[in-house]
This record gives structure tokens, sequence and C-alpha cells, in this order.
């Protein structure tokens, strides 16, 4: 079974610390929202996880597997090739090169065959990639390009992929659309480790959830428990208002594609 299993996990950015020993866990075929405000260590945590904090030396201790292999201290490229693919915060797609280029680099590496078929899973999940196969990708609108970059990423066939904010500043009805194919992506079998701010669109979608605070777990438990916490609610999805000097609580607002 490929799960994802993060234990005991601490990184400092210099003398300030991001995560302070995060244990987590993203059983195979699931999706496991992470949640928490600005500064709670979200991104550190996925870039940990994807081999890209390597660079700043930044993991002080920590075990990270993957279908019981090991991911402490691989390269990138190397968890990559393990099946673990992250798509970054503000989508990063090559501005300057078509969107079959984009597609293109998030297949390297792989036989020819391969790469056609998932490009071809790629277009039947996001047509408008294969409409603008030749238009440039920092043309596309801000939609166009979350789909490209969820779309080179799926180019690499990943057991499990990292998901960083991927409705951010999106419309609602293209935000929509993002979160049902994530849906979409999981019923094939990819495993999805998200962070996502839109907290009542990430509890709709995930199983499970983890709340961080200040680089550490405050909360966790099974997603449906953790949209009818009143904590949860309070704090993260705005619906506590003053009436009359007190505190009401409304009803939980739900998201529907």
């Amino acid at each position: 079974m490929t799960d994802l299993t993060v234990g005991d996990l601490a990184v400092s950015y210099g003398p300030v610390r991001a995560l302070g020993g995060l244990s987590l866990r993203v059983p195979a075929g699931s999706i496991v929202a992470v949640l928490g405000a600005n500064g709670a260590g979200k991104t550190t945590l996925l870039r940990a996880v994807s081999g890209t904090l390597r660079f700043h030396r930044g993991v002080s201790r920590g075990v990270i597997e993957f279908g019981g292999a090991r991911l402490s201290g691989l390269s990138a490229s190397a968890v990559v090739a393990r099946g673990i693919v992250q798509v970054p915060e503000g989508r990063r797609v090559f501005a300057r090169m078509t969107v079959e280029e984009n597609l293109r680099a998030g297949g390297l590496g792989r036989p020819r065959k391969a790469a056609r078929l998932a490009r071809d899973r790629v277009h039947e999940l996001f047509p408008v990639l294969r409409e603008r196969a030749g238009q440039r990708a920092g043309l596309l609108s801000g939609g166009e390009q979350q789909m490209l970059a969820i779309g080179r990423a799926l180019m690499a066939e990943p057991a499990a992929l990292l998901l960083d904010e991927p409705t951010l500043g999106l419309a609602p009805l293209v935000a929509a659309k993002i979160a049902e194919t994530i849906r979409e992506i999981n019923a094939l079998g990819t495993s999805v480790l998200l962070v996502e701010q839109n907290v009542a669109m990430a509890l709709s979608l995930a199983s499970y959830a983890y709340v961080l605070e200040v680089g550490e777990v405050a909360l966790e438990g099974p997603a449906g428990e953790l949209a009818a916490s009143d904590e949860v609610r309070r704090r993260y999805l705005g619906v506590a208002d003053a009436v009359e000097g007190r505190l009401a609580t409304r009803t939980l607002p739900r998201w529907s594609a």
C-alpha cells in the first residue's frame, strides 16, 4: 500500500521554526486536507515531502515515507521518480512555452507511448488544454493556467499529488471545476494531499483533515467531524456573528460543485 506518512517532522529557516514535530498520514487512494492560517507551515510541509527544501537545509529531524520507502533526504527529481508530484501555489507554468510544451516538460524522461497516453488522459480531464495546445501558457486565464499546472503534474502519472492552494484567486465557478477535477483524479486512484484556504471546499473533498497552528497539528480528524466542529467553524469558516452582544453560530456553509 502506498501510504504517505510524515513522522515528527521539524523544519526551520535559520532561527525561525516553521514546523515543530509534525506527523500525519495520507492513506493510499485518499484525499487528506491540511488547513490553517497563513504562516502555519502548510507550504513548508509540502515542500519537505516533495524534496524542494533540500537547498535550504531546513529539515532538522523527522521521517517521510511513501509505500514504506524512505523519502527523507532525496532530491526533488528522486521524489518524483518515487511517484509524488507537487503542484506549487501560484501555478508557475512556463509562460513563454506553449501549453503542449508545458505538458511535454511534465512527462520528460517517460517512454514516448506512456507520455502520449498520459497526455490523452490530461486532455480528457481538461479539454481546454487540447484546444489551447499551441498557445503560450502565459496568455491563458488564471483558471486555465491552474488546469495546465495540474495537467503538467499528471504527465508524470503520480501515485500521490500534492496540491498547494489550487483554487487561490479563481472565480467561484472555475474553483468548483478545479475541485471537481480533484475528485475525479482521486477516483482514478491518485492520493491527494491538499493545502487549501477554502476550508469548506477542502473539507467537502477530503476524508480526513489536519489543522495546523504555528507549525504543529492543533486539530485532526475525519473531515465531516471537523466541518461540524464549532472551533473550526469559528476560526476558519467565519460563521460566528455578534448578535445583540452575543456570538451566534450560523449553519455551516456547504460547498458544492
